[in-house]
């Protein structure tokens, strides 16, 4: 079954990497890189060692935070422009500066940059993916690659470049309100990304004790079986 899972995983991080490549609606693509990185998430669960199901939990966490920024960006400018379109902006970073700064944080993190809360959740899941699935993993690791593509794509056609659309001179920034939802999820990308061990303490315990469990089933079931039979022919009763 986890060989399964984990190709089903990766054709999900590659599925989502080139859909979210030919998007022209910033929430289009932020919502199908949610795709690839759920992918990653199912590729660590299904790794069946500590380091995956840690690093696809922590990815969930990270997914909510990262993700959910993300979204709440996009519904700002769209609030103020009415459109969703790529298109449409170019230059905000001058017009909107704390708006833009906010923006990278939250991409370099959906990315997984070193020192923010994404490269945690994805290096442990690579890692733990790598000890039993090697072709899988190294395939699965050009969704990172296509993900900065994408992602810094649509960053440098929205924030950089001229003012080409008279509509976005006058934009207002971001307003207190929209800061105060948006700073806590900044402080848990930093957090994450600096000192992953809060989260992971937490969890040490319980992932061991599944990964024990999972593991002393597996040696049990081929145990029992007659030499020669594979697990799929036992619980099917084939040949019987």
């Amino acid at each position: 079954l986890a060989p399964l899972m984990a190709t089903l995983a990766v054709i999900g991080v590659l599925y989502g990497a080139f859909v979210a490549m030919v998007q022209k609606d910033i929430k289009k693509l932020v919502a199908y890189s949610s795709v690839a990185h759920l992918g990653f998430v199912m590729l660590g669960l299904f790794a069946f060692n500590v380091q995956g199901i840690e690093g696809g939990i922590l990815q969930m966490v990270n997914h909510g935070i990262s993700t959910g920024a993300l979204f709440l960006l996009v519904g700002i400018i769209y609030e103020r422009r009415h459109t969703r379109l790529i298109s449409e902006y170019g230059g905000l970073s001058k017009v909107l500066p704390l708006y833009a700064a906010c923006f990278m944080i939250i991409t370099l993190s959906s990315i997984g940059l070193p020192g923010l809360n994404g490269f945690v959740g994805e290096f442990l899941i690579l890692v733990g993916a790598f000890q039993t699935m090697k072709a899988l993993t190294v395939v699965a690791t050009s969704g990172v690659i296509f993900a900065a593509v994408y992602l810094l794509w649509m960053f440098q056609r929205v924030m950089f470049g001229q003012v080409t659309n008279e509509k976005n001179r006058r934009l207002p920034d971001m307003n207190a309100r929209e800061v105060a939802y948006m700073l806590p999820l900044i402080v848990f990308v930093f957090w994450i990304g600096v000192y992953p061990q809060t989260f992971l303490r937490k969890m040490d315990a319980s992932v061991t004790a599944l990964v024990a469990r999972i593991e002393a089933k597996r040696h049990a079931a081929l145990s029992e079986s007659p030499p020669g039979e594979t697990l799929i022919a036992r619980y099917f009763d084939v040949g019987k």
